[in-house]
């Protein structure tokens, strides 16, 4: 690695040169970014996640830059190409593409019509033209000693010649960028609907005569056209100012008057046109549709990261509702733990037998939320469900419980009122057929397994969904549109993060959810469940070395994120690495031991702070630096905390709202379901979903949505207009 690469990250991330030497240090010797983010401060100078993600991809562009730079260098020393010239616009040049322009004109390629024109030793003609120098000589008199076999007549020989010119001028690097950068800037994408189309649904109807500068074209839209495209139903071209561009070409490379002018302004005109031109097109193509699918993937990752962080509901004992017309909706019920304990089948075809059933479910084993899946059938099963609660409110005791037949009295929790919620059932189908699913569940079929995945995402959102292909969780608008190489790569970062900035227990956690513990990877997150299988729970985090797989490195990585609850070291509980036990130790001892528990030992170093104690002094007494010390103090104010219990809880429902029901000024609560470009689509107990615009956000302009939501966020929101017959909700998040 170069030293310019250090100062370019630096200067491009507004960092000082030695935060950035230190923390690519620490990216090299393999250590992750969410034990860097928590663990390496000192080192970093306190960079949070998202600055090191993005230094890290920065990082890489630029190694690639280097190694594309040599070997483009290599070649053109190989060729015999390698002029001063070239060498220092191949120095200079900052971007891949600016490399890749340089190299274009010696890069092997397919046989061209300029190609042919070399083959028939044309090259000194077509330099004559460049070069605007006839010696005075006529046209013919130019071209007679060119003639052979392949080159019959004066024409032929010119044709060629102007074949290579017009290559020439079309990979000549220069021009290639200043044609971009203007196609670029006042370039205009022109959409149609092809001729005989098929578009039954009007799905494109928008874009069937659509015009929209390059610049102001939103991602979404790019994303839209393209698919159109793709599908045959539209047709797309960038609209330039051709023949401007055409005619200042002209002027450079057709200096003379009289033939020789005339032939090179023509060889430059079928350059642009053929070559050069429909390249550009291409270019800025790519270059949109790369813009328009990472502001894609960090929507989703907002989206998902949102999904993933929802507050769990612990304690409650579950009924699952897999809803369906044909196949019937499937039940499950789960205790306060997650554990199955029944499932039953109903039809909406047989509602007598369906309420009963649902009854005698709830009653057995005291549930006290369902939760139903938002697919197919889920607003008559909503339907159904609060029927159910209002005419039979649930109330049960122990007693109760045990007159059924069996003691379930440690399923059932002491509430006593039934609740429902709507859950998204997004790779509920991919998780039933899945390998854990039959590892967890071996007799049950897959259909089966639905049902208890919607229940236990309402439990904890964050272990359930783990289990799923990211992909599958329906984070977005035109996730099939993107490059799905780079989704995969960045959902899974943010489970990654999402899991680590929780943290984990380590004797409940399953292989899915420890395999995004930082340092784990999924043989060595098997391993530790086999391992925990074999000899029971994990007494210490000290334990883990005992895994067979897992080496000093990956137990540095993951220890600070792994929780023992009931570990006798009272640190295992907490997110304090064990790095830092010592440290720990001693600064407990010095503010009173352990008999007051840890909070009451972090409030005593902040009072001693407050009082004029000094955090640099102390820092350098244990051998940490301010920032770990900062963090084990608040580690130990806090040992069990669970970020996601500080948000709201879910919105439960008892009764169902109609859309009939819906008048505008009526503000309802409402829970974020999607957010994309133009708004969010917000679910407020009804059979649609309502869209707050990006304009409704707020009383100020907003840009960006998730500034201001992000799924799961439970927001106050007023009906502005309802459209019965097409099935549309406006919404305002703005006060009156």
């Amino acid at each position: 690695m170069t030293v310019s690469i250090l100062s370019r990250l630096a200067r491009e991330l507004s960092l000082h040169d030695g935060q950035v030497e230190r923390t690519v240090a620490l990216l090299d010797e393999g250590n992750t970014v969410p034990f860097i983010t928590r663990y390496r401060k000192e080192a970093t100078g306190g960079l949070d996640e998202e600055q090191l993600r993005t230094l890290a991809e920065r990082l890489e562009y630029l190694r690639n830059l280097e190694a594309r730079r040599s070997d483009v260098r290599t070649a053109l020393e190989n060729g015999g190409h390698l002029t001063p010239e070239l060498e220092v616009a191949l120095s200079k040049a900052e971007t891949l593409q600016a490399i890749e322009d340089i190299y274009l004109p010696f890069r092997p390629k397919r046989r061209t019509r300029a190609q042919v024109a070399r083959e028939n030793s044309l090259q000194p003609l077509a330099d004559m033209l460049l070069a605007q120098d006839a010696g005075g000589k006529s046209r013919a008199e130019v071209a007679a000693p060119f003639l052979a076999e392949n080159v019959a007549d004066v024409e032929a020989a010119f044709a060629g010649a102007r074949d290579i010119v017009a290559e020439t001028v079309a990979e000549t690097a220069s021009v290639r960028q200043a044609v971009r950068e203007a196609t670029r800037r006042t370039g205009v994408a022109g959409v149609r609907r092809k001729d005989d189309a098929q578009d039954e649904k009007n799905t494109y109807q928008t874009y069937y005569d659509f015009r929209q500068p390059l610049t102001e074209l939103p991602p979404h839209r790019i994303l839209a056209i393209n698919r159109g495209e793709r599908e045959g139903v539209l047709a797309v071209e960038v609209e330039a100012n051709h023949e401007a561009f055409i005619g200042t070409l002209q002027r450079r490379f057709a200096r003379a008057s009289g033939w020789l002018g005339d032939e090179v302004r023509a060889a430059v005109a079928d350059g642009y046109k053929r070559l050069l031109a429909p390249a550009i097109e291409r270019d800025l193509r790519n270059e949109l549709t790369e813009r328009a699918e990472q502001h894609a993937l960090t929507v989703f990752a907002a989206n998902l990261r949102g999904l993933l962080l929802q507050p769990p509901l612990r304690g409650r004992i579950v009924l699952g509702v897999d809803p369906g017309y044909r196949t019937g909706c499937k039940l499950a019920v789960v205790d306060a733990t997650g554990k199955y304990l029944q499932g039953a089948l109903i039809y909406l075809h047989q509602p007598d037998k369906a309420r009963e059933t649902l009854r005698q479910l709830c009653q057995t084993w005291g549930v006290q939320v369902i939760a139903i899946g938002n697919g197919t059938a889920s607003r008559e099963t909503e339907n159904l469900v609060a029927e159910v609660i209002r005419s039979y409110e649930l109330q049960v005791t122990n007693n109760e419980v045990k007159d059924a037949g069996t003691d379930h009295s440690s399923h059932v929790s002491r509430h006593s009122s039934l609740q429902y919620i709507m859950v998204s059932e997004a790779g509920a189908s991919v998780y039933s057929a899945s390998e854990v699913a039959r590892a967890e569940f071996p007799d049950l079929d897959a259909t089966e397994r639905g049902n208890i995945s919607i229940a236990r995402r309402l439990q904890d959102p964050l272990a359930e969904l783990v289990k799923i292909d990211p992909k599958a969780l329906g984070v977005g608008l035109y996730q099939h549109d993107v490059d799905q190489k780079q989704l995969a790569a960045r959902l899974s970062a943010v489970v990654e993060s999402a899991v680590n900035y929780v943290g984990v227990d380590l004797n409940t956690a399953s292989a899915s959810l420890l395999t995004y513990v930082a340092g784990l990877n999924s043989k060595v997150a098997k391993a530790i469940v086999a391992h925990r299988e074999e000899h029971g729970p994990f007494r210490s985090r000290a334990d883990l070395r005992k895994v067979k797989g897992l080496g000093p490195k990956a137990f540095e990585q993951a220890a600070g994120f792994l929780r023992l609850p009931d570990s006798a070291e009272p640190l295992d509980r907490t997110a304090v690495h064990p790095e830092s036990y010592t440290a720990t130790r001693t600064l407990i001892t010095r503010f009173g031991g352990l008999d007051d528990g840890l909070p009451a030992v972090a409030a005593r170093v902040r009072e001693s702070i407050a009082s004029g104690g000094s955090m640099a002094a102390l820092a350098a007494e244990l051998s940490v630096g301010e920032p770990t010390l900062a963090d084990i103090v608040e580690y130990l104010a806090r040992p069990g905390r669970d970020p996601r219990e500080e948000l709201p809880p879910p919105l439960l429902r008892a009764d169902v709202l109609k859309l009939e029901d819906l008048q505008p000024g009526m503000w309802l609560k409402g829970t974020v379901r999607n957010v994309v470009d133009f708004g969010a689509f917000v679910d407020i107990g009804v059979k649609q979903d309502g869209l707050v615009h990006v304009s409704e956000m707020a009383g100020r302009f907003v840009k960006n949505p998730l500034e201001v939501v992000q799924v799961g966020d439970i927001v106050d929101v007023r009906v502005i207009s309802v459209d019965g017959n097409r099935g549309r909700i406006a919404l305002s998040m703005r006060k009156q």
